[in-house]
């Protein structure tokens, strides 16, 4: 029973965290490369919380990279690592547990989608990136 209402709970309060990180909030610049990467060229960016060591991690960059590829230009993508002490204070300000994590950015620098951990298809992360204003 104590597990049942500890997933239940969970998961409502990320659905919460989740809904109101996606009500245009403006997107916390914790970082020097967040800073850099979504205010640098009036496109959307993709934060992407990852553990480079991880395999579901470095599964969701090969998606990341296939994409890029695809759409040359069109978005940026800024990495924010558990390797990296600097990047620290970002994982709190998102509100990111669990890895991999993607948060998308539009261009005027609001957080438009959180995607629930784990690994987004290009499909996915393609259809939300063209349903960007």
């Amino acid at each position: 029973m104590k597990h049942s209402l500890t997933i239940v709970i969970t998961a409502v309060l990320f659905a919460l965290s989740t809904a109101a990180m996606a009500a245009n909030l403006a997107a916390p610049l914790s970082t020097a490369e967040l800073k850099n990467t979504i205010t640098a060229n009036g496109k959307p960016t993709l934060v992407f919380f990852q553990n480079p060591n991880g395999g579901p991690c470095k599964a969701q960059k090969a998606v990341l990279d296939k994409l890029t590829e695809q759409r040359k230009g069109k978005f940026n993508v800024a990495n924010v690592s558990t390797l990296n002490q600097n990047d620290q204070r970002a994982f709190y300000d998102y509100g990111v547990r669990s890895l991999p994590t993607l948060i998308l950015v539009d261009k005027a620098g609001k957080i438009s989608r959180a995607f629930s951990p784990g690994i987004q298809s290009m499909e996915t992360l393609s259809s939300a990136l063209d349903g960007l204003k």
